[in-house]
């Protein structure tokens, strides 16, 4: 059984799309809402999206950016409370952690699409004997 958990669990890290896709059927079918079936498969994924690219830079590069990828997602934290402050001059913490966490899903989505690519041009190259 522990294995089977570590085998679905390294699955969905290796493929955070699979995961966005499989909360938000099984959501949008306990729901009917598909609205709130797509905000809670987002919300969901964004760790799985964190960890994918992580593990994608260690493969391609052979080293770890954990450290980076946290300063980035507090940056971004911070960068939304200045400007949250700066527009209603009062911090609402649940808007800005929504908004901290989305903005986040939409960087590291867009990291996993350009990495797995460029990843997947480089195995090719690879295998071409050309690098």
């Amino acid at each position: 059984m522990l294995n089977l958990t570590s085998q679905l669990i390294s699955f969905l890290v290796v493929f955070p799309i699979f995961t966005l896709f499989i909360v938000f059927v099984i959501s949008k079918l306990l729901t009917k809402k598909q609205r709130f079936s797509v905000h809670l498969a987002l919300d969901f994924s964004t760790f799985f999206f964190i960890l994918s690219v992580h593990f994608l830079i260690r493969s391609i590069w052979d080293t770890s950016l954990l450290l980076y990828i946290v300063i980035f997602i507090l940056l971004i934290g911070m960068l939304f409370v200045i400007i949250h402050w700066k527009w209603k001059e009062e911090i609402e913490y649940k808007k800005v952690f929504k908004g901290i966490w989305r903005v986040t899903f939409l960087c590291f989505f867009t990291l996993y699409i350009v990495l797995v690519i460029y990843g997947l041009v480089l195995s090719i190259l690879k295998a071409l004997g050309t690098i």
